[in-house]
């Protein structure tokens, strides 16, 4: 990042924005910001020419554990489409949270040319029941073991709900339950029930 700006100093204050709103941005290999709409202008606080040339992780917030983005650059590389939800800071230091869908954009030769992010509001529940408390699970375990003891916890995790990432995500929004349980439930659902015996 250049000297354009100093970065904010983060605020409990969330932005106040229209979350109806779809916040876009394109990107190249780098992660430099080749294009940003109005409404991601409008939410991070930035005007256009302070957004355009710089890196993507301008608006990153610094609550955001490192494997997250590792999970998804990861996929990139693999040339697999990607969401994640990401907690973003705005010029005055406000957080916004997103779930961000990466899909990649190839030459002629089939090869990455860049990236075209497009942003959508979170409920709020599923932030504050499942994702913070993960997130900030994940970002303790990186402060004092580091992101490789962050990934095998992370990777436990899904395996324990027998979902990939973006599965657990589109789960928690599309029902906004965990449902870690419902397997082993399930399994010993009927074991331990009292059986009526057969009449003769």
């Amino acid at each position: 990042m250049d000297t354009r700006f100093n970065r904010p100093t983060p605020s409990d204050r969330e932005v106040d924005w229209n979350k109806t709103k779809v916040l876009l941005s394109k990107t190249d290999t780098k992660g430099t910001i080749l294009y940003a709409n109005e409404n991601f202008i409008d939410v991070s606080g930035y005007d256009e020419h302070e957004l355009i040339g710089q890196p993507h992780n301008v608006v990153r917030h610094p609550d955001m554990p490192k494997v997250i983005f590792k999970f998804l650059w990861d996929s990139i590389k693999s040339s697999e489409n990607i969401h994640v939800i990401i907690k973003n800071m705005s010029k005055t230091g406000r957080y916004y949270w997103v779930v961000t869908d990466f899909k990649i954009i190839a030459d002629g030769d089939g090869e990455i040319a860049g990236f075209f992010g497009t942003r959508k509001s979170v409920p709020d529940n599923v932030i504050v029941k499942f994702i913070e408390p993960l997130y900030k699970k994940l970002l303790h375990i990186e402060e004092v073991s580091g992101l490789g003891a962050s990934e095998d916890y992370l990777i436990g995790f899904l395996e324990e709900r027998k979902k990939t990432y973006m599965e657990y995500v589109d789960h928690l929004i599309a029902t906004g339950k965990d449902d870690k349980n419902k397997i082993s439930k399930g399994l010993f659902s009927g074991l331990f029930e009292k059986k009526t015996p057969p009449k003769k």
